[in-house]
């Protein structure tokens, strides 16, 4: 399994998580292509800071207040040119700066500086790297934050911000407050952060570190690195040909609502970070016909996902079965080139691993969906044109292999 682990020794902030995803080798045309749908080119350049290399991205744009009614509808403009993915990841993003910030200061109007073109640009662009890298969870080294005072848009504040405490008390990261003066971890780096995060540090193991990079900051101590580093590593499996992890399921039952709405719901849940959703048809007290709704998620996305849950449905209560235990193959996403109709793509399908050899390989819907409409083929036809491509890919790349392509 591909994990991607931050190590935010010297802090964290979104420019230089990006410039970390980038030097890790995420898909570069991707990401600036979804930060030029809000900004024009961004500067992207090597630079040293104490002695080690690292990618710095500099934005260019100018500082704007909005409200997150502002910052959403420019991201759904925008959305043509952003994986659906990396949208729906930068959304949530948001949202939980939103929610820190009605914390700190109550009901507010604008978002200040995290509101600007530079950090809708960053947190896409981050989100986009993220999903490009094709990996299957995060995980987070403990946070350094600084210590000190700071001033912002609101005047002097202890550091942490009041906005970055308040992300940081609602996710799962460990922090440490570090010997340096000076804000290390901004809100915008602590919301990528918990985001991104999946799996704690601790429960890596061993493993083999396949991609390294490092992500600078503007300021250039002498005595420190201001950078923070990620690596991609493929975690080893020594417990069986799957590995395993446990999630939380989460039900109820329902029998006032619509095909229609069954489908939304669905989509709401994966687009906050459900890890599956589905519906079932069952036969309910005194016969009525109903479905029951069951959302399968990681432990601490749970009450999100259950209070999620109640608003859309309307439903008075969730069943929560905790920790379960689950068995899940080692799966990774490669990229094919594919031809249909004298029209050239590269289209990225999942894999699935089981003791070193692959047993399942399929096209990612959404973008075959996406190519389907734009050449007016039938979405089955351009899904098996894909997938057929991919096996041939991996029976190259692979040797031995044999799996049966049809």
């Amino acid at each position: 399994m591909l994990v991607l682990v931050f190590d935010p020794f010297h802090g964290a902030a979104g420019d230089m998580i990006l410039g970390a995803l980038l030097d890790c080798g995420a898909d570069r045309t991707s990401v600036l292509r979804a930060m030029q749908s809000v900004i024009a080119e961004p500067v992207i350049t090597d630079v040293i800071r104490a002695g080690i290399r690292a990618v710095k991205v500099n934005t260019q744009a100018a500082s704007t207040h909005r409200t997150l009614a502002d910052v959403m509808n420019r991201l759904d403009d925008a959305a043509a040119d952003i994986p659906p993915e990396a949208l729906a990841m930068t959304k949530r993003v948001f949202a939980r700066i939103n929610d820190a910030e009605e914390r700190v200061h109550g009901s507010h109007v604008h978002f200040h500086e995290v509101g600007a073109d530079d950090a809708i640009a960053d947190i896409l662009g981050a989100c986009t790297a993220f999903y490009s890298l094709g990996v299957e969870a995060a995980a987070v080294m403990p946070v350094t934050l600084g210590r000190g005072s700071a001033t912002g848009s609101h005047g002097v504040f202890p550091i942490p911000a009041p906005a970055t405490a308040a992300i940081l008390s609602q996710s799962r990261l460990i922090v440490r407050q570090g010997a340096e003066d000076g804000e290390l971890c901004t809100p915008t780096g602590a919301a990528l952060l918990a985001e991104f995060s999946t799996i704690a540090a601790t429960d890596l193991g061993t493993y083999a570190i396949k991609a390294v990079g490092y992500g600078a900051g503007t300021r250039d101590p002498t005595d420190v690195p201001n950078v923070i580093r990620a690596m991609v590593i493929e975690m080893t499996v020594d417990d069986g040909p799957l590995h395993q992890d446990t999630v939380d399921i989460l039900e109820t039952n329902v029998d006032d609502i619509s095909g229609e709405v069954i489908a939304h719901v669905i989509s709401r849940f994966m687009e906050s970070g459900a890890r599956d959703a589905g519906a079932m048809p069952i036969i309910m007290k005194k016969g009525r016909p109903g479905f029951l709704i069951r959302v399968i998620s990681a432990p601490d996305k749970s009450a999100e996902l259950a209070a999620l849950m109640a608003r859309e449905l309307a439903t008075l209560g969730i069943r929560c079965i905790p920790a379960v235990h689950r068995f899940i193959a080692e799966r990774t996403i490669e990229h094919v080139d594919v031809e249909i109709a004298g029209n050239h793509r590269t289209m990225p399908v999942k894999i699935g691993w089981m003791n070193g050899e692959i047993y399942s390989l399929k096209a990612e819907f959404d973008h075959a969906r996406t190519w389907a409409s734009e050449i007016g083929i039938p979405v089955r036809d351009v899904l098996r044109i894909i997938e057929k491509a991919g096996w041939k890919s991996v029976k190259k790349a692979v040797p031995g292999m044999v799996a049966d392509e049809d």
